[in-house]
């Protein structure tokens, strides 16, 4: 009799311990609205007791669902996540994004998405579990500028979680002068460009505690959860450390990311007034020693040229691109991009010598795939036919 009624008291303890230990809520549908009236839908995963929160930001590609597992893991784990479908994606409102001509998609980008982006935040601040001074963001190839420039706009941003993405000089800036804030990278060299953009974004943020998740497969973003299942557990433990048991802080990586650090400050070097310049010189002089010497990646500059173009100045975007030319000479897509900066910059004879000229290389440009070709061609004979023939 006795062991029964010690048995059944221990079962009661069982039970007791059991219904105090809160599974984690299950997920919930969130309607926000948009400062214009946009309504945006957004998942809730609420952690099971009081801790920070971290918001997930989809590549453009895809929607919020595809960080369904790891918002889950890290709800788990006492992080509240919050997961947003940008206007224009998944089941929010708005026109449908890759539906929209290149220059309405990057007004909505860079105008609209990041007030519905603060809309979301502001939400997930204002939970009564959240612990609103201690947030992070998590941002995958689209994702990672609009996750940097929410840190920029939040200073209780305290970690970040980047995949195969990029960021425009503002967010660079911003990294270069944020030696508190810690931040995991990650990506995979089949991912055409995405090791070098993150190796270059790793090169500029100062934080010792930065670490790089590099892979030589696994494609583009949360593509590579597929391939690389500790990835999501990677991620977890990230924000665990830098947001519950070090908050705001990584212990010195054990590691540091083997790169070349000449072409990081090269491209650093670019973002100077006048760096184009003094990379003209660098170049010119490796040349002397190698005539084959390139000192960067074609695909980056041709990044920070359209940056400056986007941005008005186009005779910077000029500079920047004969870089490319002259280190890339075999390459269509170099004179492609050098036409559009002269067509930006109001030069019309010039801008379609080389939409001609960008014709003529595609002929013997071994170095870009049949695909990339295709888009090129179009690029230039577009040109060619809004600039007709020369006066």
């Amino acid at each position: 009799m006795r062991q029964r009624i010690l048995l059944s008291v221990f079962v009661l303890l069982v039970a007791a311990v059991i219904s105090e230990a809160k599974m984690p809520s299950e997920p919930r549908v969130v309607d926000l609205t948009a400062k214009d009236g946009v309504h945006l839908k957004a998942t809730y995963f609420a952690a099971d007791k009081p801790g920070p929160g971290v918001i997930l930001l989809h590549q453009c590609n895809q929607q919020r669902k595809n960080w369904d597992d790891l918002a889950g893991r890290l709800a788990s784990a006492g992080i509240n996540v919050l997961t947003l479908d940008y206007r224009g994606y998944g089941d929010s409102e708005g026109p449908r994004a890759l539906e929209l001509s290149n220059e309405d998609r990057t007004r909505m980008i860079t105008e609209q998405w990041p007030g519905d982006i603060d809309t979301a935040f502001q939400y997930l601040s204002s939970q009564p579990d959240v612990t609103k001074d201690l947030m992070g963001a998590g941002g995958a190839s689209c994702g990672v500028n609009q996750s940097i420039q929410l840190a920029r706009r939040h200073a209780e941003v305290k970690s970040l979680a980047l995949l195969s993405g990029n960021t425009d000089r503002n967010g660079r800036k911003f990294l270069q002068a944020s030696s508190g804030l810690p931040i995991l990278f990650s990506a995979a060299d089949d991912d055409d460009g995405a090791v070098d953009l993150m190796e270059w974004l790793y090169a500029v943020a100062p934080n010792p505690g930065n670490q790089f998740a590099h892979y030589a497969t696994g494609g583009h973003g949360t593509v590579m959860f597929g391939e690389h299942k500790e990835l999501p557990g990677t991620i977890v433990d990230w924000f665990v450390t830098t947001l519950i048991k070090t908050p705001g802080k990584a212990p010195t990586a054990k590691k540091a990311l083997a790169m070349d650090y000449e072409r990081a400050n090269i491209l650093r070097l670019l973002d100077e007034p006048g760096g184009a310049s003094k990379v003209a010189e660098k170049l010119a002089e490796a040349r002397k020693r190698d005539p084959k010497a390139t000192l960067f990646s074609e695909g980056i500059v041709n990044v920070i040229g359209y940056e400056h173009i986007q941005s008005g100045d186009a005779k910077g975007a000029l500079e920047i691109l004969k870089l490319n030319a002259t280190a890339y000479p075999a390459s269509a897509n170099v004179y492609d991009s050098l036409s559009d900066a002269y067509l930006a910059d109001g030069q019309k004879d010039l801008a379609r010598e080389y939409a001609q000229k960008t014709l003529e290389k595609l002929a013997t440009d071994s170095t870009t795939s049949e695909e990339r070709q295709k888009l090129i061609r179009e690029s230039a004979e577009q040109k060619l036919k809004q600039l007709g023939t020369k006066q």
